[in-house]
């Protein structure tokens, strides 16, 4: 068998468990291409590098049966079931599926994050062994070299988010060699993918459009500087967290150091996409604002992003998303096949602002819990369905879906008419522009997709690492930085055409409502709505186990003969299993039974 193809096939330990190691080598071809040539040209070297690319799960779009996953949503919305909310972390198939194919081949649904991440960790410290062997210009060698370590940390980075500190794997290893690591902490693991990431900034360009490559006027989906210092900053954010620094020193607080290192980070790629002609820059006028998450376009040859979406999901079916993205939160009536509505929470809706800036609580901010979708921000009415609002451009012949009755006895409700609907009271349409839907007929004619990584989450840690990273002060920034952390939120909120919030709320301290952190966690939660962030988010923070982010409510209310809404009451719909063990995803049992050092997660 051909040295290469054996040497990617043989993926350290933590893949190749998955199947017998002779029959795993037994699927790969027979072949007589030479080292030299697959890595002795740039084309041939970047076609190696390309299926790095491919690796990537897409956490929405690979569970069987359902298509979809909601396990990141946390208190965000709720179905009958959701999964994880049982605290059941072992149903983990798009994590882990022992019967996966265990390489980056074939659609969507054969992408799951354990064995592909090992896979493309392997292929990038093969990659950097060989790169002595490219005939090529400085040029060419760097953006290869540069990509080989981006990945090697992006894939690392995926993997430690969810199990905790792993063996950091810096050079390809036997199978013997492998089951000898012990795991090392989160923060030392962490340590390892920011140097990566900092070595590949410095290799990569910030956009290959302008490099002298034949691959340049295909550069949509490749990594750039900014992705591998934009990835740096969030590798060290995490790091420096409340519940990964728990983890690592025992300390549920944040790590100052680290915060600053993530700060200069982030400061860095919002200094780069504030420049005239950067590749990736805010969208800045609202109206564009969706164009981040959806587009109408015909033959769907268009993506969504804008200049604002960093790093994107791959697209491995281009018509997978009305199964995933899309149908998880369309109403069953409009035909999609549902068997459960993914509803907004109403504990959740309550985190979008009043169109006067303030938050619903705030006594000043004119909130009215009896008609609680009147008078809110912009992005409620970009990302909320609510009851009355428009759900088709031509309803002629479907006026009973035309405007959303989300009443107790409203069509899209749950159960009315024996049908699966919504059991909060809310939709939500994020990744759904209007017409696009059977009826108005653009459901093949759209993409929608939950942004990996985005410039807007990179003000929001920015501003996150400068206020802990610089003594908990909002007017603090960065040596390096453009913004206080105050002004990076306001930054966020202005393009939401809201007003700045009073001082007040960017207090040091835990007065409730009056305070930085809670004023963080509120924009975080309306900016980065249902793109996949909360459950990460929660956890980091160490605050996933606290009651108010573990109650899911939904509203209950009747309308009278004019569809205004009466006898509205919030209701307590069910309370998340959360416990200290829900951290961390467990290990499969396997696993920890290589070597004493290898350990399963606390309490699983």
């Amino acid at each position: 068998m051909n040295t290469i193809i054996k040497n990617v096939l043989t993926i350290a330990i933590f893949a190749a468990l998955s199947a017998s190691c002779t029959d795993y080598l037994d699927k790969a071809p027979e072949s007589n291409i030479t080292e030299k040539e697959v890595f002795g040209n740039f084309n041939s070297f970047q076609g190696w590098v390309e299926e790095m690319y491919v690796c990537m799960a897409n956490y929405h779009q690979n569970l069987s049966g359902n298509y979809y996953h909601t396990f990141n949503m946390a208190d965000m919305m709720t179905s009958v079931p959701l999964w994880w909310d049982d605290g059941n972390y072992w149903s983990q198939r798009f994590l882990y599926n022992p019967y996966a194919n265990l390489t980056p081949d074939g659609g969507v649904m054969s992408k799951y994050v354990w064995p592909l991440a090992w896979y493309a960790i392997r292929k990038a410290n093969l990659g950097l062994e060989n790169i002595d062997l490219l005939q090529g210009t400085q040029e060419e060698k760097n953006l290869i070299k540069g990509q080989c370590l981006y990945f090697r940390a992006f894939y690392h980075l995926e993997l430690i988010q969810f199990w905790g500190g792993l063996p950091y794997i810096d050079k390809p290893l036997s199978v013997s060699e492998a089951i000898a690591l012990p795991r090392l902490t989160y923060a030392e693991t962490a340590a390892r993918v920011a140097e990566d990431f900092e070595a590949a900034a410095r290799l990569l360009l910030e956009n290959w459009a302008k490099t002298n490559t034949l691959v340049a006027s295909t550069d949509a989906t490749r990594v750039t500087k900014i992705h591998a210092l934009a990835y740096k900053g969030k590798d060290l954010l995490y790091a420096a967290s409340p519940m990964m620094n728990e983890s690592s020193t025992g300390v549920n607080a944040y790590d100052a150091e680290l915060c600053r290192q993530a700060a200069e980070a982030f400061a860095e790629v919002i200094e780069i996409c504030e420049q005239p002609g950067s590749k990736y820059h805010l969208v800045e006028n609202f109206e564009d604002w969706p164009s981040i998450f959806a587009v109408i376009s015909a033959g769907m040859v268009q993506r969504p992003g804008n200049t604002e979406v960093i790093q994107n999901q791959q697209v491995y079916e281009t018509y997978f998303h009305i199964y995933t993205t899309s149908r998880a939160c369309n109403p069953v009536q409009w035909g999609f096949g549902n068997d459960k509505v993914e509803a907004p929470t109403h504990n959740y809706v309550k985190y979008y602002h009043m169109a006067n800036g303030l938050p619903t609580d705030d006594p000043e901010s004119g909130y009215d819990p009896n008609l609680p979708w009147a008078n809110r921000e912009p992005r409620f009415y970009n990302d909320i369905v609510y009851d009355g609002a428009r759900m088709l451009a031509n309803g002629v012949g479907h006026e009973d879906l035309e405007f959303a009755r989300l009443d107790n006895r409203g069509v899209l409700r749950n159960g009315v008419g024996g049908i699966a609907g919504s059991v909060t009271g809310y939709l939500y349409k994020k990744f759904n522009p209007i017409t696009c839907n059977w009826y108005d007929g653009n459901v093949g004619n759209f993409q929608a997709y939950e942004p990996r990584l985005r410039l807007a989450d990179v003000y929001l840690m920015y501003a996150e690492a400068v206020f802990y990273g610089y003594g908990e002060n909002a007017e603090a920034k960065a040596p390096n930085g453009k913004y206080t952390a105050r002004e990076a939120i306001e930054r966020i909120r202005s393009r939401a055409q809201l007003p700045p919030l009073p001082a007040k709320y960017y207090a040091s301290g835990n007065t409730p409502l009056y305070n930085f952190m809670e004023t963080l966690i509120r924009e975080r939660a309306v900016e980065l709505a249902f793109e996949g962030f909360r459950w990460f988010d929660l956890r980091r923070w160490n605050i996933a186990g606290e009651l108010k982010y573990r109650q899911k409510t939904g509203l209950q209310f009747d309308v009278d003969a004019s569809g205004k809404p009466y006898n509205v009451r919030e209701e307590l719909l069910g309370t998340r299993v959360y416990e200290k063990k829900h951290n961390w995803v467990p290990f499969q049992p396997q696993f920890t039974r290589i070597h004493e050092g290898f350990l399963q997660n606390p309490g699983w």
